[in-house]
């Protein structure tokens, strides 16, 4: 295993490590707009410029936000994040690690770019012994910052103090 791939698979193990941490013990409507009302705080705090919304897996959108500097592409872009972490019930930058790790496209994988997206900012939003009941997604950083972004809320709001990280030096585009 030359450098490159144990970096790759060292980077996939810290994604599923997050998944498995990140995950909630209920998760309603009020929870939603709770998380989301934390992470605009949190971003208005670091003053980024971001789009945020969490979406239900029966495809109801229970928290939306666009902060100035935004605009309707970042609201396509989470569409399309959703609707990658829905499909492959991982966040989108492990899907975008995946692919990239084994050299394949998102047309490979019968997947139209118009409808999913290659990239980080999506995350699935996962009940304990229950699965996949939604997704968190921003727009409007580079990819990973975004996902990063999420994982940083995801972490605080949860109260969990050990989240591995990744960064956005660590992952070629």
């Amino acid at each position: 295993m030359d450098g490159n791939e144990k970096k790759a698979e060292d980077l996939m193990n810290i994604l599923n490590m997050q998944e498995e941490i990140l995950q909630f013990e209920h998760f309603t409507n009020e929870d939603a707009l709770e998380l989301g009302a934390f992470m605009i705080k949190e971003a208005k705090s670091r003053d980024y410029h971001i789009a945020i919304a969490i979406e239900r897996s029966n495809g109801a959108i229970v928290f939306q936000a666009m902060m100035d500097g935004t605009t309707p592409d970042n609201l396509e872009s989470i569409q399309r994040k959703f609707a990658t972490v829905e499909r492959v019930e991982r966040s989108s930058l492990a899907w975008f690690m995946k692919l990239k790790e084994r050299e394949e496209s998102m047309a490979d994988r019968f997947m139209d770019t118009s409808i999913y997206s290659c990239a980080g900012g999506g995350f699935p939003i996962r009940i304990e012994e229950a699965g996949v009941i939604g997704v968190i997604a921003v727009s409007g950083m580079n990819h990973v910052q975004d996902h990063d972004f999420i994982i940083k809320c995801l972490s605080k709001y949860l109260h969990i103090d050990e989240v591995p990280r990744i960064n956005k030096a660590d992952i070629r585009h």
